[in-house]
């Protein structure tokens, strides 16, 4: 062996057992913040369901780093999430449930079982048929599970009721799909926007709250089957709509303070001629 490859190889482990070291590390002060008698009182007193909006919270945050592209804040937010799993996985060694360890092992398993184009013999050509290969993978496992718990499978199975709701329309849609349940082109799903908008409509001579929230429901839900069938992420494009309306109402707001009015007290058809002149001049 060279001595090149020698000091490469000694590297690679000189660095994975830093990564091991820094990794017991985080778990040693999350158990420290944990302990009954010296630690944290906050971090004590913290539950599962406590810590889960913190958690959310982590996540987008950490999406937002990236829209951003700002790397030093995605180091640190993928720090901050990290430690939600930590948080998350102590609580549990605590409960006799899990511990870090083994939330390690079942994801590493996971993955090796998911991609056997890389792990095993299985041949894949592209990410559309990789796709299809997980999703199988998926299904089989929801078959596995029901099979040990005596339950019924459904193929809505682990689809988490706690997604953004966009995003959930778009994977029940996704799911019902691959049995065939689904429109035949997006064109068609247009035309079903079309029939709830004309429900809505209907629901608003009524004043029924509850009747108007379905409908709306309805409606949605709906317009997400647009995205999952144009390959467009739903919650995604409804970002970046707000981020267009925000930017362009920025834009309307500097022009009012410019022409030296005040916003509030203008009438709603010079706020549109901002707005448009807004939209003229490309801002978003």
């Amino acid at each position: 062996m060279s001595d090149a490859r020698i000091e490469s190889e000694t590297q690679v482990l000189g660095q994975a057992s830093d990564t091991a070291r820094q990794m017991d590390r985080l778990l040693d002060i999350m158990a420290a913040l944990r302990d009954p008698t010296t630690g944290c009182p906050w971090d004590i007193e913290q539950d599962f369901e406590t810590i889960v909006p913190y958690t959310i919270e982590e996540a987008y945050e950490v999406a937002d780093a990236i829209a951003r592209q700002d790397m030093e804040s995605l180091r640190d937010e993928l720090g901050d999430l990290l430690f939600q799993s930590v948080f998350h996985a102590q609580m549990a060694t605590e409960a006799g449930a899990f511990t870090f360890r083994d939330v390690v092992k079942a994801i590493s398993d996971k993955m090796e079982r998911r991609h056997p184009h890389v792990f095993g013999n299985l041949a894949i050509e592209d990410a559309e048929q990789q796709s299809q290969a997980w999703e199988d993978q998926k299904a089989a496992e929801r078959q596995r599970k029901s099979r040990n718990t005596d339950a019924k499978a459904s193929i809505l199975d682990d689809v988490p009721v706690a997604l953004p709701a966009l995003k959930r329309a778009q994977k029940l849609g996704k799911r019902m799909q691959r049995v065939g349940f689904d429109w035949p082109d997006t064109l068609s799903i247009t035309e079903k926007i079309i029939e709830e908008l004309d429900e809505l409509r209907a629901e608003l001579t009524t004043g029924d709250m509850a009747r108007l929230k379905e409908e709306l429901g309805d409606l949605l839900f709906t317009v997400a089957q647009i995205g999952r069938r144009l390959g467009i992420d739903p919650e995604d494009a409804l970002q970046k709509g707000n981020l267009k309306v925000e930017r362009r109402f920025r834009a309307l707001e500097n022009q009012v303070r410019l022409d030296g009015q005040d916003i509030e007290k203008i009438s709603i058809s010079e706020l549109e001629t901002y707005w448009q002149q807004a939209k003229s001049s490309k801002i978003g």
